[in-house]
């Protein structure tokens, strides 16, 4: 298979997070180790290690569709999270092809000062639209989330149902190359969620 066909490859990925017991734990972490190796000492460890993916590895070709399932706490958004960026792995490697949109958290990226214009804007430009090309799709953006004259009311005063509808709206117009989207569509209304579901398959 050509990496033109790849929208998403996974090798060998591991996320290790350092569980410290007691607040004082962290910076003995920090320091001790200096310590030991300047006296040459024996080192000592102060955290637990918590791996929450261990050697994950799948590919996704363009145009598939992939749903990962699990228990609460077995790693789904981390996983997620990586493919995005917003985090990074301990061990192994991600490699994407094209444009990444992404709806992982209610919320996220919005500022909930600002409108949903601004926040529009906002997004559309962290998603690397320009001014132009975000004024030529806005009124699509608008129809679709559907939320009336809200649009022009900061964010903050959106019930969770709202926040979904303008986010989705936003990813589903910045023409990317890779959807990644977590439970977030779980608070939106029926309607909306086939509608989302609709541009789904289509995408």
């Amino acid at each position: 298979m050509s990496s033109n066909e790849i929208a998403i490859k996974v090798q060998g990925l591991g996320k290790r997070y350092e569980i410290y017991d007691q607040p004082g734990d962290r910076l003995r972490q920090f320091l001790f180790p200096r310590l030991r190796n300047l006296f040459r000492l024996s080192h000592k460890q102060y955290f637990r290690e918590f791996w929450a993916l261990t050697d994950i590895s799948f590919e996704v070709k363009r145009g598939e569709t992939v749903g990962i399932i699990g228990r609460n706490g077995s790693g789904k958004s981390t996983l997620l999270q990586i493919i995005c960026g917003t985090l990074t792995p301990t061990t192994g490697s991600v490699q994407t092809n094209g444009r990444i949109a992404a709806l992982l958290e209610l919320g996220s990226g919005f500022n909930p000062e600002f409108t949903g214009r601004e926040n529009v804007y906002l997004n559309a430009s962290v998603l690397g639209l320009t001014k132009e090309e975000t004024d030529a799709r806005f009124d699509d953006i608008v129809a679709f989330a559907d939320i009336g004259d809200f649009i022009d009311q900061p964010t903050k005063t959106y019930s969770s149902g709202m926040m979904v509808r303008l986010a989705f709206a936003v990813i589903a117009h910045v023409d990317a190359d890779i959807l990644v989207i977590d439970e977030a569509l779980a608070v939106g209304d029926v309607f909306f969620t086939q509608k989302c579901m609709r541009f789904l398959r289509n995408f």
